[in-house]
């Protein structure tokens, strides 16, 4: 192991596919010259680079993951002919499938590089606290960045799945999931306010914000969400130059058209969300492509969290006509100018759809679902234009590339 590079220890690790089958075993036998050893690489001077690094995990996995839930939420369809990727739009992945199990994040995988990102943010952490300031400059701050990036990756793990592992311990229900997300948020919050970093400060308390609202803790969620301004937000970076820094909604919508904005989202009449009808069929001579217009390149940020998603978390937390308020405040600001829901709004459907145009194709849709239940669109056993029928699911099956590999997780 000592041998391997960090990347391939982590990927390894966040899976537990080291015993999963001799192909792995063959893999961290390979004597690889040519890469850093993990302790040449592990060491104070390049805690920056360590940080960053962890950080880029986050984002490649979190605009897989977008893309992903997006198609299995009802937000997208599928547009083209690989049939791996059907079972996202259909709602019917199997533990067996290896597309969402331990593809990389610009295939559209999402449990690999979700762990991947929670175990190199934890690793990056670890490192940090082992070292001092006079080490390594900022050192609070990248501790503070690094653990909120890491519950951030347990959130995905949480909402994404209906249980995850750690570490090669006991499967997870989604609320221990968010249990440790939120110790990771409250270690971030410290070391933010230690390094009086007040962005690093308010990216963690709406993450926590998020996994107590997430648990139903409404009272904790609301004051956490109370504190973070509306105007802020924290962006992923998105880059051209290399494929996994794309910003993966643009690039498999609006480049090689692989998704379409499905059609619930084509005639909102609703700035949150600006889509363009292509005139022309997709890939799969099934879906037409519709294009989203709220990332408009390669390389345009998009939001790991902002102040618009805590809103509505107090919203929501607060509830009735407290709540109903807070979602007319977010209607009537600059750039979006609708117009007030009535009083007599149903509260939880209003702020479900609220919730899917404010946080639209930004991965928040798919934990929605499963939480208020909403109905399922198309309805559970309608024909799939593409072959089978649509599937009843809400969250994605712990793969089988992590129980066959990690007997804790079938204890």
């Amino acid at each position: 192991m000592r041998n391997m590079t960090m990347k391939i220890v982590a990927a390894v690790l966040a899976v537990s596919v080291t015993a999963a089958c001799s192909g792995f075993d063959r893999l961290l036998s390979v004597q690889t010259p040519s890469r850093l050893a993990e302790d040449s690489y592990l060491v104070p001077a390049n805690a920056a680079l360590i940080s960053a690094s962890a950080v880029a995990d986050y984002e490649c996995a979190l605009g897989g993951y977008a893309v992903a839930s997006g198609m299995a939420s009802g937000e997208l369809f599928d547009a083209i002919q690989t049939a791996a990727r059907w079972n996202y739009d259909r709602r019917n992945v199997l533990a067996v499938d290896a597309l969402y199990a331990t593809s990389g994040c610009e295939a559209i995988g999402v449990y690999t590089p979700i762990n991947t990102a929670r175990y190199t943010n934890d690793q990056a952490v670890t490192k940090l606290e082992e070292w001092t300031d006079a080490q390594v400059p900022n050192r609070q701050r990248l501790i503070a960045l690094n653990s909120a990036i890491a519950g951030f990756s347990l959130i995905l793990l949480g909402e994404g799945f209906c249980s995850g592992s750690i570490n090669v311990g006991p499967a997870l229900t989604s609320a221990q999931l968010f249990d440790s997300a939120e110790v990771r948020f409250t270690k971030a919050i410290a070391a933010a306010t230690t390094a009086g970093d007040a962005n690093i400060l308010n990216l963690a308390y709406a993450g926590r914000a998020r996994a107590r609202i997430d648990k139903g803790n409404k009272a904790g969620a609301a004051e956490d969400a109370a504190r973070v301004p509306t105007a802020f937000v924290y962006n992923a970076t998105a880059d051209a130059t290399v494929g996994r820094r794309n910003n993966r909604m643009f690039q498999q919508n609006n480049q090689s058209f692989s998704v379409t904005v499905a059609t619930a989202y084509r005639t909102l009449n609703d700035p949150r969300v600006s889509v363009t009808n292509q005139n022309r069929l997709a890939a799969d001579q099934v879906n037409q492509i519709w294009t989203q217009n709220k990332f408009p390149s390669l390389t345009a940020s998009f939001p790991i969290t902002s102040g618009i998603e805590t809103q509505l978390i107090l919203a929501e937390a607060r509830g009735g006509a407290e709540g109903l308020a807070i979602l007319n405040a977010l209607r009537a600001r600059s750039g979006v100018a609708l117009s007030a829901l009535p009083a007599s709004s149903d509260f939880t459907q209003a702020l479900i759809d609220e919730r899917s145009r404010e946080l639209f194709l930004q991965g928040n849709h798919w934990f929605d679902v499963r939480r208020f239940n909403t109905t399922l669109v198309p309805a559970t056993g309608t024909a799939y234009g593409k072959g089978g029928v649509y599937g009843d699911q809400r969250c994605w099956p712990l793969p089988d590339a992590e129980t066959l590999a990690n007997p804790n997780t079938r204890s």
